[in-house]
């Protein structure tokens, strides 16, 4: 079996972010679709997503960071976005209501995004990513993980752009629970995590 690990994406190398972020639409996206107020793809340009994504990782700094990178037998292969609630801006200038849930709610972090790189898709990845998103929350002292995926009706699919906030198995497996259904798809599910002492 390969082996899986996750590292900070600070603590990961540029390289490894690259190469993540190198196929599909995450090479246009570059997780940005919550980091902007506007709509992504008017208001900034490719460019600017590349640095901020780069900015926003921070790799080689003390941090913070926005994600996690995870390894395949020491190759980057995934990645997953998990910050602050607050840091996501768009999440709070849309008008559903799953997205501005408790809004005076202290310690959510949000995990917005799942890329796997090509070469591990179909090998439930996602699942490895989704665990590790609960050791790190634990160990940066999130109180709460807060996730937005998608639950397509029986005997229908999710397009790429939907599967990328997850699907709803993928956190359920990883011990989060489903806190409110705002839509026939979507989702909204937590992770409590236990307060340090």
């Amino acid at each position: 079996m390969p082996e899986f690990t996750w590292l900070p994406a600070n603590q990961a190398t540029v390289e490894d972010v690259e190469a993540v972020f190198a196929t599909s639409g995450a090479r246009k996206c570059r997780c940005q679709a919550m980091k902007v107020p506007g709509w992504i793809w008017r208001d900034i340009t490719q460019e600017e997503r590349d640095v901020a994504l780069l900015e926003q990782t921070a790799c080689g700094t003390p941090g913070p960071t926005s994600g996690l990178i995870g390894y395949v037998d020491g190759e980057a292969a995934g990645w997953v976005a998990v910050e602050p609630r607050e840091n996501y801006p768009r999440l709070w200038s849309r008008k559903q209501p799953w997205m501005r849930m408790d809004p005076e709610l202290p310690g959510i972090w949000s995990v917005t995004c799942f890329v796997v790189r090509k070469g591990w898709r179909q090998a439930g990845l996602t699942y490895e990513l989704a665990n590790a998103t609960v050791e790190y929350g634990a160990q940066v002292g999130a109180r709460i993980l807060e996730g937005y995926p998608m639950e397509p009706p029986p005997g229908k699919q999710v397009i790429w752009d939907e599967a990328s906030v997850g699907l709803l198995q993928v956190f359920l497996e990883a011990g989060y629970e489903v806190h409110a259904s705002p839509t026939l798809r979507r989702r909204v599910v937590r992770r409590v995590l236990p307060e340090s002492s």
